[in-house]
């Protein structure tokens, strides 16, 4: 089955940032949107094996749509990219649903390391 993602972030220069990590790792379907409510449309539209996200974004935050994306029943992975490491920030997130977090500024191996563990852990 091939991987297909959806990056949501209002900076272009990071979802290209992302894209090229994500394309390394083989994933060539890779949808993006820059802002939460227009993942959330994409997200009602189409399949996704994982979401990859921003917390701080305008008309919609990634905490938002990580809670909109659970209410639907999707299990899909989400993985929260975000330079917000406040522990409230983070235990909110958990508690939304999301999969995994990760730090900005990241490696591409560190990327490629939470990816792989949110794969690994989703049922057949």
């Amino acid at each position: 089955m091939s991987q297909r993602a959806l990056v949501v972030d209002d900076s272009g220069p990071m979802r290209a940032i992302v894209i090229r990590n994500l394309k390394s790792l083989g994933i060539e379907e890779i949808v993006e949107a820059a802002d939460g409510a227009e993942a959330l449309k994409m997200f009602r539209s189409s399949v996704f094996s994982v979401v990859i996200t921003d917390y701080n974004m305008p008309h919609m935050n990634g905490l938002d749509l990580v809670k909109g994306i659970r209410a639907s029943g999707s299990e899909v992975p989400i993985l929260m990219l975000t330079t917000e490491a406040e522990r409230s920030t983070v235990l909110a997130a958990i508690q939304a649903g999301v999969s995994g977090y990760l730090i900005k500024p990241f490696d591409s191996s560190l990327l490629k390391n939470k990816l792989e563990k949110l794969w690994a852990t989703q049922p057949v």
